[in-house]
């Protein structure tokens, strides 16, 4: 697969501090039942990369001892993890809040058919990919039959309690543009997904995020392979509004792999740029460099606030126009 790391270090992007932490995001690993064309982690069925139990462990040991208010599960499918349940369950019993980034499908697969039960008694936020409203989109960007199956998922969830308005079990859908332009503004697209989803096929839900393409991963082969990838850093970088950076998720939350290394974001783990843990100041600010990974088990007593954030171009494109981060547009 052609890498698009080498066009995105060298960065003229701002210098970001982190916030007080909030959000521990957690990718449980790369299997997934999928394999779309946008996964910026390359996930798919034959991958073999899932968190093992002595990491997930670690995690809750940093949850205590950091007092996370949320985690945010994420993979692949996490839920094709065999610890997903038990990590949900723990996390619940420490009051938790936990989102699960579910595509939908995975609730169609045998062995999962009590997920939907699962996920609604342990009052689970779902925040569920479904790139577009109409059968076309979806199965171009995700393949064929990814559409009913999704309907059919959508169903099951509203059925046990979802996006009926219940405040703890809340379904979000995420758009994600099908090719190398910046998403719609997400009120209006989403006015759009509650009338087509509930005329055609009385599903409903209680919000839509808007997230832009990274340039990273299958999405950025894509657009070298097709000699766009210049023209899409150009859209992102023109598109670029200061008074995104003080939403951007890198403030308030830390990526971790499956192996239990640290990032400031999930695609900076896709990157392979590790967060830049120093104690000194004279470190604060830092751009991205190529050094030793940091561990969890390293930050166990660490306050990240006030610490550098490693950037690299690709971080235009949390900023581009009305923003974009794992919550939807930040405007």
């Amino acid at each position: 697969m052609l890498d698009t790391r080498p066009l995105l270090m060298a960065s003229d992007f701002p210098k970001l501090k982190r916030a007080r932490l909030e959000t521990l995001q957690l990718n449980l690993g790369y299997l997934c039942n999928l394999s779309c064309t946008h996964c910026h982690v390359n996930a798919g069925p034959a991958r073999k990369e899932l968190m093992k139990r002595d990491i997930v462990d670690m995690v809750l040991d940093f949850i205590d001892r950091q007092r996370i208010k949320t985690i945010d599960l994420t993979g692949g499918a996490p839920e094709m993890n065999p610890h997903f349940r038990y990590l949900v369950e723990q996390a619940r019993a420490r009051d938790v809040h936990v989102m699960d980034r579910c595509n939908l499908s995975i609730l169609q697969m045998a062995g999962y058919e009590d997920l939907a039960r699962f996920l609604a008694q342990h009052e689970v936020e779902i925040v569920a990919s479904l790139p577009c409203y109409t059968q076309s989109n979806v199965d171009k960007q995700r393949g064929k039959g990814v559409f009913d199956d999704s309907v059919s998922a959508l169903r099951k969830l509203n059925d046990v309690g979802y996006g009926t308005g219940h405040e703890n079990r809340k379904l979000s859908l995420v758009y994600n543009p099908v090719g190398p332009f910046l998403p719609p503004p997400q009120g209006p697209l989403e006015a759009d997904y509650k009338r087509e989803l509930a005329s055609h096929f009385d599903i409903h839900f209680d919000q839509l995020f808007t997230i832009t393409n990274m340039p990273i991963s299958r999405f950025g082969a894509v657009l070298l392979s097709k000699g766009e990838f210049d023209q899409y850093m150009d859209l992102l970088k023109a598109s670029y509004c200061a008074d995104n950076l003080k939403s951007v998720m890198c403030r308030t939350m830390i990526s971790v792999d499956w192996q239990g290394y640290v990032y400031d974001c999930d695609f900076n783990q896709m990157l392979a740029v590790p967060m830049q843990h120093h104690e000194s100041s004279r470190f604060a600010n830092v751009i991205t460099t190529d050094s030793q990974r940091v561990h969890l088990s390293h930050l166990l007593e660490s306050d990240l606030n006030g610490k550098g954030i490693a950037v690299a171009d690709h971080c235009y494109g949390c900023t581009a126009g009305q923003g974009s981060s794992c919550g939807g547009a930040l405007e």
